[in-house]
């Protein structure tokens, strides 16, 4: 739900005066607050993080979990300009150390996973994935928990996502980044 003040645009510099204690994110201007993550939602983001961390751990690229914030710049915006807190993705690999700055990254990740929520899918699924494209992101990954599904959209030649691979819960995933990176899904969505 977008923040109850009325103003036409808001900015990554309005973001950082919102309470501490509250979940946002700004999407072309607009604020949206961020509901409580569920155990289910937390439990495939433990076990994708971990295996990501696992692999990453000798490597130059890291990986992050929300809280925390990607910036996308458009055009010549300072930071403080930036419109696009695109989210709190739920885990994002970046690989250029120099765009992490204040409270999370400034610059395109290598790779966004987003696991959906009832409430959240429709951003996932439309906004989110046409500002990831548009920004560059090699690699994003919408993971559907309640139907035990990952859509993994891969960035083409022509800097667009062709059609998604699509893994069940028994699948295993070569990440496109990573050649010798698969991820076991068995364990992602095991007891949910």
């Amino acid at each position: 739900m977008p923040i109850p003040e009325s103003k036409e645009k808001y900015t990554y510099a309005d973001y950082l005066t919102w309470p501490e204690g509250e979940r946002w994110e700004i999407i072309d201007g607009i604020p949206y607050r961020q509901a409580a993550p569920t155990w289910q939602h937390q439990s495939i983001s433990r076990e994708l993080l971990r295996q990501l961390s696992n692999y990453l751990l000798h490597k130059t690229c890291q990986v992050f979990a929300a809280p925390f914030d990607l910036c996308i710049p458009e055009l010549n915006e300072t930071d403080e300009e930036i419109s696009n807190v695109v989210s709190q993705p739920d885990i994002a690999v970046i690989c250029d150390e120099s765009k992490l700055r204040k409270t999370g990254y400034f610059g395109t990740p290598e790779l966004v996973m987003e696991i959906t929520s009832p409430s959240t899918a429709r951003n996932d699924k439309l906004v989110k994935f046409n500002k990831y494209e548009k920004a560059g992101v090699r690699e994003y990954w919408i993971v559907e928990p309640e139907i035990k599904i990952v859509s993994v959209f891969t960035l083409q030649n022509n800097k667009k996502y062709g059609r998604p691979d699509v893994f069940s819960e028994e699948g295993q995933i070569s990440v496109s980044i990573f050649p010798d990176l698969i991820i076991d899904l068995e364990p992602v969505f095991a007891g949910i």
